[in-house]
């Protein structure tokens, strides 16, 4: 009973220098690998899955790469969390098929996988915790058309054509001006690894090569924040729409900078995989996919309770 003590003050100290763990005195451990730590999304995500943690008594480190460029680096992490041999993992994968070989490892060793935000191209997570990127990055290609009159060029930078939710949103937008919107014209799809800088130069070249450009939609929070970046640099006035939240763009939509954007539920996404993880160690079955739902949000609508409940800064 002491050494059980003892590992729980020893680890509850790790956490308060600064360490990404939630630590108590109990045996079930269960390490999220996220995509990254650089958005204010990550930071909600986390803060959800703490939650879920204490409620259930367990122990979780949540932890991702620098940036979401960084693919080997998270293979890297996950590689280290399946070695010390958890209870359960959870994965946010940067690219949907890197992930599958250790996530085979897990299987193996009868670690049960719970994906969130980005599933992978396999049956072996139990189930994603997620948002249904298709259908938000549909209602985002919706309110652009409507904001620019259902005719003109529009722009689309996204994070990455790797993983699930890049595809996801970057489909759904394309897929959804094709089927509804014929006269809206996408006149470039570019990658900027949802980093706010690489995001700023593409719009800003963007902007230059199509001088008829009505609107840009950011698939996640580094390239919403990023297009505005560049949108303002260049002086142009158009119709961003950007995903995710986060104080930069909450401040662009009061500003008018940003016409508006889709908010997940980051914190429902935290809370759910942990919640799944713990089922799943009950035995208990779980449904391939949990939709932890989205909202398109503007300046009208940003004091809603059920809105502000999901927006972070």
């Amino acid at each position: 009973m002491l050494k059980r003590r003892l590992i729980g003050v020893v680890v509850g100290v790790g956490a308060l220098i600064g360490g990404t763990s939630v630590a108590y005195a109990q045996d079930t451990y269960i390490p999220l690998i996220s995509k990254g730590f650089q958005h204010q999304f990550w930071q909600a995500v986390k803060s959800g899955a703490e939650q879920s943690a204490k409620e259930h008594n367990v122990r979780i480190t949540f932890e991702g790469p620098e940036t979401e460029a960084m693919v080997d680096k998270q293979i890297d992490m996950l590689s280290a969390a399946i070695a010390k041999k958890p209870q359960a993992l959870g994965i946010a994968a940067l690219d949907s098929k890197a992930a599958i070989p250790l996530l085979k490892r897990a299987q193996t060793g009868k670690i049960p996988v719970i994906a969130f935000d980005s599933g992978v191209d396999s049956d072996i997570p139990l189930t994603t915790c997620a948002t249904d990127n298709l259908a938000a990055a549909a209602l985002a290609a919706d309110k652009m058309a409507e904001a620019i009159g259902n005719s003109g060029e529009v722009g689309v930078i996204v994070h990455d054509q790797t993983s699930r939710t890049g595809i996801g949103r970057r489909d759904g937008f394309l897929d959804e001006m094709k089927a509804k919107h014929p006269n809206v014209k996408i006149v470039s799809v570019q990658y900027g690894s949802g980093d706010h800088l690489k995001s700023a130069e593409i719009a800003k070249t963007m902007i230059q090569a199509n001088p008829n450009l009505k609107g840009i939609f950011g698939a996640n929070e580094g390239s919403a924040d990023g297009a505005a970046i560049g949108v303002k640099e260049s002086g142009k006035k158009l119709v961003l729409i950007g995903f995710d939240s986060g104080k930069e763009q909450k401040d662009d939509i009061n500003s008018g900078l940003m016409f508006g954007a889709i908010t997940q539920n980051p914190v429902g996404i935290g809370k759910c995989v942990v919640d799944s993880a713990v089922k799943a160690l009950k035995g208990e079955k779980l449904p391939k996919k949990v939709d932890t739902g989205f909202y398109w949000y503007d300046k009208s609508n940003m004091s809603d309770p059920k809105i502000a409940a999901v927006l972070y800064d």
